[in-house]
């Protein structure tokens, strides 16, 4: 799959099947679903799946939270806009599993 095809899947409606925790959670998030995306991705273990809970949380506004969860992720906080940042993880999760 590539970052096009992604964005493509994000604009149905339909719950896209047969794609990775990861990016159905960016998906429930573009959607304006946050609690399905947060749903989820809370029971992932890896740094991926902390980054986006990072990112949840920095959405929702609770920065402590988030904090938690970008030292999980061993990254940063992001600084760039919420809208760039997903694209980021979009990109990032779609390149890793490419």
């Amino acid at each position: 799959m590539t970052f096009e095809d992604f964005i493509a899947l994000c604009e149905s409606p339909s719950e896209p099947s047969g794609i990775s925790s990861h990016l159905k959670a960016l998906w429930y998030d573009h959607q304006g679903d946050w609690n399905g995306a947060h749903e989820e991705i809370q029971d992932g273990h890896d740094r991926l799946s902390a980054a986006i809970h990072a990112y949840l949380h920095r959405k929702e506004g609770d920065t402590f939270n988030a904090r938690y969860w970008y030292s999980a992720a061993n990254r940063p906080v992001c600084k760039g806009s919420l809208d760039e940042e997903w694209d980021a993880l979009a990109r990032e999760i779609v390149a890793k599993e490419r």
